[in-house]
């Protein structure tokens, strides 16, 4: 079970075990949420939440393509969850707020149902353990891929679009793999259940575009500019699913797995094992979120 104390809802912080939701919620039957993953990273200057704007609007986006309307403003929501971190006394962790349509009748059409928003915060470590930063992680490409363009909005990050990435984690799970990677309509690499990608062939960096049905990722956008003021060149484009098996190094990105490489793909091994410019990437990246490198200023937002 989560632990935490207390959680934001509609405006109050209120204890744990009272933070429910009536079974006959729209958001029980039909999906209907949108939410952000955020971490929470202790730095020398105290608790620092990373990208709390970009995240908070990208809440907004989300449920705007679902003719949603939150009934807060972006900065009560970027306060709520600040109360929320000092509420619980937090030095690091992760950050859940959800905007969702509560109860009020049954059907799919869901504009008579209040929405309502909750903000979870609480102590958690690495999304796919310590050991796969430092060692990588065995993936498979997955037989479920990414719902077609004009089909599900991959730009929404929406509880409902996350049944296409439990099957994804769990068929990997199941066939013994720590996660899996899907492809999209066409045939070309997406992302990972909950994580996009990133292939590294000749000491450049190349990730699916928005195109390919993956997220608009936050930290990915991060990675792209550390490893462009690193030198590296970065290109967005449809990634064939044999590169994955051919690529120098292979890693993926997301507010939980951070920068977690990747050592094979379908037990093929990525490259020779270096991993020279992911660890060059860890390393910006981390210096980056515990206040240590040049641009952390621009990137944290201190709760204390």
């Amino acid at each position: 079970m989560i632990n935490t104390q207390k959680i934001w809802m509609n405006g109050k912080l209120v204890a744990h075990d009272e933070a429910n939701i009536h079974v006959l919620s729209h958001v029980v039957h039909y999906g209907s949420s949108f939410f952000e993953g955020i971490r929470l990273y202790k730095t020398e200057k105290g608790p620092a939440i990373f990208r709390l704007k970009e995240h908070v609007k990208r809440l907004f986006q989300s449920a705007k393509i679902y003719r949603t309307d939150i009934p807060y403003t972006e900065e009560q929501i970027e306060q709520a969850i600040i109360d929320t971190v000092n509420a619980n006394n937090l030095e690091q962790g992760y950050i859940r707020p959800i905007a969702y349509r509560g109860y009020f009748e049954l059907g799919v059409n869901p504009v008579n149902c209040p929405v309502d928003v909750a903000i979870a915060a609480w102590a958690w470590g690495a999304y796919l353990g310590e050991e796969a930063l430092n060692k990588g992680i065995r993936v498979q490409v997955s037989s479920w891929r990414r719902p077609a363009l004009n089909t599900l909005p991959s730009l929404a990050k929406a509880g409902g679009n996350y049944l296409s990435s439990q099957l994804i984690r769990l068929e990997a799970q199941n066939n013994g793999y720590e996660e899996g990677i899907a492809l999209d309509y066409l045939g070309n690499v997406s992302e990972g259940s909950g994580e996009n990608l990133f292939v590294v062939m000749d000491n450049k960096l190349i990730t699916p575009g928005l195109a390919s049905s993956a997220l608009a990722g936050i930290t990915k956008d991060t990675v792209i500019k550390l490893a462009q003021k690193l030198g590296y060149e970065v290109v967005e484009q449809a990634i064939p699913r044999e590169l994955l098996y051919i690529c120098d190094e292979l890693f993926l990105t997301g507010t939980a797995a951070e920068i977690t490489p990747v050592y094979s793909v379908d037990n093929i091994p990525v490259g020779k094992g270096n991993r020279t410019v992911t660890k060059a990437i860890q390393k910006e990246f981390f210096d980056l979120v515990t206040g240590k490198h040049e641009l952390s200023a621009q990137y944290l937002t201190y709760t204390k």
